[in-house]
């Protein structure tokens, strides 16, 4: 059986492949995607973000065992800084699931930002789809932890879950930064430091103070190393599923989300084309040389290679 066969059976060798191929931009892997798309849109995309060292991944590894006690099949995609030699992601958090990563119906997979801003990959979007076409109920994508570029998980998730810990001076900057606008549901991880009741009433008083529509973010402690109350944060993310649900607003947000991946797929091949013919003839080469000697400008020389596809 070829790759497509063995996924729609589900292989999680086939679906590792898949993501594999599509992180390497390969052709085959878009076309297994475009003829089995009418299969997708059936998983929950969970959003996993926070500064680094807040416990996001203890956090994913508990609440993925709770949803497996429900017999849920469960996809997880990390994505981790990339290395600058090989490509690859570099903390690995299959190493922080190794349990998780024995159970069959368990996918991990740990992804490189390779070079892409906003604490997700450019292949995140095509690894969703390839765990909604393997049959995952829940997928979670669980953030860098870069600070304020993580909002691109926002386009991508369904729930964005923020995770804090106690007295962390980013998580008070998150706060007046605005980052935390994209959250759905908060959870303060390690509860049981010194602090934890202080910053739960920093963030609903941030709350109080920006709240805008009937839906109201829900802040709860929790400890994933002791794992207290992972129960009760998994029942405010469903709260919030639900609530999407019910008033219509999952086909809305999903909608926005896919706007944003066609207008990305289509800048992608846009600038691929353009870099093209503008590396053709050293024509980058020349108005870079141009621009260093002050006798071009930069703008001028970016029309100059806009107006190549127009040709």
């Amino acid at each position: 059986m070829n790759i497509e066969e063995r996924l729609l059976k589900g292989d999680k060798r086939a679906c590792a492949r898949l993501i594999s191929l599509l992180e390497n931009n390969d052709e085959k892997a878009v076309d297994i995607i475009k003829r089995q798309y009418h299969k997708t849109g059936n998983a929950y995309v969970i959003g996993v973000t926070g500064s680094p060292g807040s416990g996001k991944s203890t956090l994913t590894d508990r609440l993925t065992k709770e949803l497996r006690a429900e017999g849920k099949k469960v996809g997880i995609l990390a994505v981790d800084p990339t290395s600058p030699f090989s490509g690859g992601a570099i903390l690995g958090d299959r190493i922080r699931m190794s349990d998780l990563a024995l159970d069959k119906d368990v996918f991990i997979r740990s992804m490189g930002t390779r070079g892409y801003l906003g604490g997700v990959s450019k292949a995140t979007w095509g690894a969703v789809k390839a765990l909604d076409i393997y049959g995952c109920d829940y997928i979670f994508i669980e953030t860098v932890g870069v600070g304020q570029s993580e909002v691109d998980i926002v386009k991508m998730a369904d729930t964005v879950l923020m995770v804090m810990i106690p007295n962390m001076g980013d998580d008070i900057q998150a706060i007046k930064a605005g980052i935390m606008e994209i959250a759905d549901v908060f959870a303060i991880n390690k509860s049981d430091l010194d602090g934890a009741d202080k910053t739960k009433l920093e963030i609903e008083m941030n709350l109080d103070l920006n709240e805008k529509s009937d839906y109201r973010p829900p802040v709860e402690k929790v400890s994933a190393i002791k794992n207290e109350d992972i129960d009760v944060l998994l029942q405010k993310v469903r709260d919030h599923e639900n609530y999407l649900k019910e008033t219509g607003k999952l086909h809305e947000r999903r909608r926005r989300n896919l706007k944003v991946e066609i207008v990305q797929l289509v800048e992608e091949e846009l600038l691929k084309m353009i870099m093209q013919k503008a590396l053709e003839g050293d024509l980058l080469e020349e108005l870079s040389h141009q621009v260093e000697k002050r006798t071009q400008d930069p703008y001028t020389a970016k029309e100059k290679i806009i107006s190549l596809i127009r040709e």
